[in-house]
């Protein structure tokens, strides 16, 4: 999983299906909705349905916005409704060597962490400053989106590394195929 897209609402779009409660548990850890340590018993069948629900409506809207066309007003409400909820609580807490650490007060509860992702979303979808840097990778066949956060906003790449490393190898064989070097 990765976590480079710019907000933690576009990198669960990045996941493409969250398909367990294990990797449900790594993404909530992984974007940084849960501290370190924190006891993720309770993530069941329930919780990765209510992720994938939000993904795809977050999906929705952040596609129509790059299209320019109306959002679904289905989706819309369901992050709004979850948006609304309240965001989990975070206290600081002692650990074994005396320094103070994050931790969830009152648990971990599904609807606070999708309420913090709403809300993200909602953040995005209504900063148009942040709207304004909202890309859809280039990639061959990469279907990532995420925040062009680079000086110029010229990124064309979800990943230099990946997406922007694989166009460049394509690249080089299409000119040594030319050249008839191949």
């Amino acid at each position: 999983m990765r976590f480079d897209s710019g907000r933690v609402c576009l990198d669960l779009v990045a996941t493409e299906r969250i398909r367990d409660g294990d990797e449900l548990r790594t993404w909530l850890a992984g974007a940084g909705l849960v501290p370190d340590r924190t006891p993720l018993a309770r993530v069941g069948p329930d919780w990765v349905a209510a992720f994938q629900t939000l993904r795809r409506d977050v999906e929705a809207l952040v596609r129509a916005e790059l299209d320019g066309t109306e959002p679904e007003e289905a989706a819309l409400a369901r992050v709004n409704a979850l948006a609304a909820g309240p965001p989990p609580g975070l206290c600081a807490v002692r650990d074994q060597d005396g320094h103070l650490v994050r931790e969830l007060c009152g648990g971990v509860e599904c609807g606070a962490l999708l309420a913090a992702v709403a809300r993200d979303a909602v953040e995005l979808l209504t900063d148009p400053g942040d709207l304004a840097l909202l890309r859809a990778c280039a990639g061959d066949g990469c279907a990532r989106v995420y925040l062009d956060t680079s000086r110029g906003h010229r990124r064309r790449w979800c990943s230099s590394e990946l997406c922007g490393n694989r166009e460049r190898v394509a690249r080089h064989r299409r000119r040594v195929l030319a050249a008839g070097g191949g």
